[in-house]
């Protein structure tokens, strides 16, 4: 087994339920459900639309960490709280994945994190 790369971003969440932000291994990175808090303030915008952008901003980051981008994505999970979102969020997805979609699955579902409407993890390959 090769060895795992372990990512934390010090959310306090992590240490709760005992998850790390990111596992990469020397094929894959996993990034964990990612909400959409403001990543410098930490508040979660009323916008659907906000929330998917500071959710790729966040997953942008982590990825650049692993010197990928977003076309490097094979897989998303997508958490919505409310179908009226699903158009709002498919927006955001193709504004980021047209030239290179992933797999994706949608769920309408609770998130536990107040104010959230969007949970969103990613699969990448790495190179």
């Amino acid at each position: 087994m090769s060895d795992l790369t372990r990512l934390s971003s010090g959310s306090r969440f992590e240490t709760l339920a005992a998850y790390s932000r990111a596992v990469a291994d020397d094929r894959y990175v996993h990034i964990s459900g990612t909400v959409g808090a403001d990543p410098e303030t930490g508040a979660i915008p009323e916008a659907v639309s906000e929330q998917v952008d500071n959710i790729f901003r966040i997953v942008g980051d982590v990825l650049a960490g692993f010197d990928i981008g977003l076309d490097a994505v094979v897989r998303t999970r997508v958490y919505l709280t409310d179908i009226d979102h699903l158009m709002a969020v498919a927006e955001g997805l193709r504004a980021r994945f047209s030239d290179c979609p992933p797999a994706n699955t949608t769920l309408i579902c609770g998130i536990p994190a107040p104010g959230a409407k969007v949970e969103i993890e990613v699969t990448a390959r790495r190179r």
